[in-house]
């Protein structure tokens, strides 16, 4: 396997903290991009954010810690993917994942649109015992099939439904009718983004949306899930999204009383008039990072 060197990976960190043997951390870039329906670009989300988190600081204050030199942080060359089916993709993106998985490296995947979360959830959910999803988004995801596709970014949380159905989304603020009644039907707890703002969940609801995760959990995070006021730069962006502090104030949360395994952030779609959306992007990554190995 290939590693990225410094021009090129994850923070811009030296090769003593960034090869494969010495990391706890293995970054997997999956430029998919098939299924888009309005916004386009995704494939070049995963260089994108790699990118700007060459600008992203290693010491995170709120932890006190530089956590890519702790633990070590290896960027892999992206999967190829553009020539293979949707469904090929997923198979190698799965494959990819659950190979360093076994190596003991925990593994961020980057995309991408968010079909290819089907993948690494499904690794992680063959070998981690009561796992839970933290989906993060604008959309609920759980159409059976969108424009000809039961692979598509719109049905993603279906195929995840089909091997596990204890998901937890946040930040939903668009859903089709068969969207909620599949959600009631397989029990998935939805906290609505327009409920959260008008306190329906108090003044606590990350406390409450943490009480619905078991002990393992894996984040899927949409960039659309966010405002676009500050995520502009994605496919399809909905107006009443989350913000960063209370975004990060649930992370933190989580990370305290849970066992984050794994994660993926998916969606952001580079725009030449909205960089700082790559830039935020990178520093989700490392934040969400920082919150997963709090109790390591």
């Amino acid at each position: 396997m290939k590693e990225l060197g410094i021009k090129k990976n994850f923070l811009a960190i030296e090769k003593e903290y960034s090869n494969y043997n010495d990391s706890e951390i293995a970054i997997v870039s999956a430029p998919l991009e098939k299924t888009v329906s309005y916004g386009k670009g995704t494939a070049k989300g995963p260089e994108e954010i790699l990118e700007a988190s060459h600008y992203v600081e290693f010491y995170d204050e709120e932890q006190n810690r530089e956590l890519c030199f702790e633990k070590g942080i290896c960027t892999l060359e992206p999967l190829y993917l553009q020539k293979l089916s949707i469904e090929k993709s997923l198979d190698k993106i799965h494959k990819e994942v659950a190979k360093h998985i076994d190596a003991g490296k925990f593994v961020v995947t980057l995309g991408g649109e968010h079909s290819l979360s089907t993948a690494p959830i499904m690794a992680y959910h063959e070998r981690f015992p009561n796992l839970s999803i933290l989906q993060f988004d604008a959309h609920s995801d759980l159409r059976e099939s969108y424009e000809g596709s039961k692979y598509s970014h719109a049905s993603v949380m279906a195929r995840v439904a089909e091997f596990n159905s204890d998901i937890v989304q946040v930040g939903i603020r668009a859903q089709c009718k068969d969207e909620s009644e599949f959600r009631k039907e397989k029990k998935i707890k939805t906290f609505y983004t327009r409920e959260i703002k008008m306190g329906m969940y108090g003044d606590n609801w990350q406390e409450l949306v943490v009480k619905n995760l078991k002990e393992n959990v894996y984040i899927t995070f949409d960039v659309d899930g966010f405002d676009p006021s500050f995520m502009p730069a994605t496919g399809t962006p909905e107006p009443g999204g989350l913000f960063w502090d209370e975004t990060m104030n649930l992370l933190k949360i989580v990370g305290q009383e849970k066992n984050i395994v794994g994660f993926d952030v998916v969606e952001l779609a580079p725009n030449k008039f909205h960089p700082s959306s790559n830039f935020v992007a990178a520093k989700l990554v490392y934040k969400i990072l920082n919150y997963a190995f709090m109790r390591r």
